[in-house]
């Protein structure tokens, strides 16, 4: 019998071979794992790019669901459930509805003045690049007036047609909004009843963790909804407020946009105030022009260093590089949709990571989120 001992067997596998360095093998490591999530991150977009029209009824229902599900509970107290249902959806489409009517019948009232302002408007701005520093010739501009002209004359029946085919995008759109609708009854109502039968057909060993990830991302979802709901709307009245006092016409229509363009993180709001600049040069002329600019700049930092660390700093725990990054990202993948979607998606992936790691994650619990 040979006395020779074997080598010890390391407790972790086995032992890695000679030559390759340290840092090459954590790479490789980590390489493989990053290419594992990026083959499941391109399949979840490729299906949610098939799919795209229910996905986004489903994202609107939740949104739907985390703003009105508390007025649902209070009205709750006093009436039946589904009735209780029925007239927070139902008062809130009218409210929504009577906002865009009221929008409308103001543009429909301004509409001569509105024309009178914007053409004394347009010569007023002819005037300021045809001053120092710019100097443009008129010859130059009345140029481009006519080539402009000239373009719209040989493709108006491109326009038309593309006219045409975004109404079928308006029945597209309305669809969307019909789903949306329907989807957000049915979880206001008997969302907990729905999340207990689908956490009861999962197996028992996979139903706690997914209690707690849905707790976590339910919690962080409705405060984001929120947040940006209450940032929204202080940034409307606000608008709304200055340009009345500086006599901009569409104060009101102005005020809706910024409401809805704060449903995009860092660059929604200063592109619906740079229309505002622009409206407000073409009708009032530069020094109120310059005025708007400068309500751009007091905004932002009103936003920028109290609504957003006070109101979503509780819900939305992202540095602002990772929002930035985040917001481009989506906007390149899904344009607009992805811009609005992506800082509430990053959100709730980070707070399910923080619960499954966290205490939390460890006690058993099966209660719907």
């Amino acid at each position: 019998m040979s006395s020779r001992a074997e080598p010890p067997v390391s407790p972790s596998g086995p032992t890695p071979p000679r030559g390759v360095p340290d840092g090459l093998r954590v790479a490789a490591a980590y390489a493989w794992r990053v290419v594992v999530v990026a083959v499941v991150v391109l399949g979840a977009f490729s299906v949610l790019g098939r799919f795209h029209q229910i996905a986004l009824a489903v994202f609107l229902g939740l949104v739907a669901t985390a703003v009105l599900r508390p007025v649902a509970d209070l009205l709750d107290r006093k009436l039946p459930r589904a009735l209780a249902v029925g007239v927070a959806v139902t008062g809130s489409v009218v409210l929504v509805l009577g906002a865009f009517a009221l929008v409308g019948e103001v543009v429909a009232g301004q509409q001569n003045t509105l024309a009178r302002e914007f053409r004394s408007g347009f010569d007023r701005i002819v005037h300021l690049l045809e001053q120092p520093p710019l100097r443009i010739s008129p010859r130059f501009l009345d140029d481009l007036q006519s080539e402009l002209g000239h373009f719209f004359t040989t493709h108006r029946s491109a326009i038309v047609s593309t006219a045409l085919s975004g109404a079928g995008r308006v029945v597209e759109v309305l669809t969307v909004l019909a789903l949306a609708v329907f989807c957000a009854v049915f979880f206001i109502h008997s969302g907990e009843r729905y999340w207990g039968w689908f956490c009861a057909e999962l197996p028992s060993r996979f139903r706690r963790r997914t209690s707690v990830a849905a707790r976590a991302a339910w919690r962080t979802f409705t405060g984001y909804t929120h947040g940006v709901l209450l940032v929204a709307t202080t940034n409307a009245i606000l608008v709304g407020f200055a340009l009345t006092l500086l006599g901009v016409p569409l104060a009101l229509p102005l005020a809706l946009l910024e409401f809805f363009a704060a449903f995009v993180p860092l660059i929604g709001s200063p592109i619906a105030l740079a229309v505002a600049v622009v409206i407000a040069l073409a009708s009032k002329g530069p020094l109120v022009a310059g005025i708007v600019v400068v309500l751009i700049v007091l905004i932002g930092q009103i936003e920028g260093h109290l609504l957003h660390p006070l109101i979503m700093s509780w819900a939305v725990r992202l540095h602002p590089v990772v929002v930035a990054l985040s917001v481009v990202g989506g906007a390149i993948t899904a344009g607009v949709l992805g811009a609005v979607v992506a800082v509430p998606l990053v959100a709730v992936l980070w707070s399910v990571r923080q619960a499954l790691r966290g205490p939390s994650g460890e006690r058993d619990s099966s209660a719907a989120p």
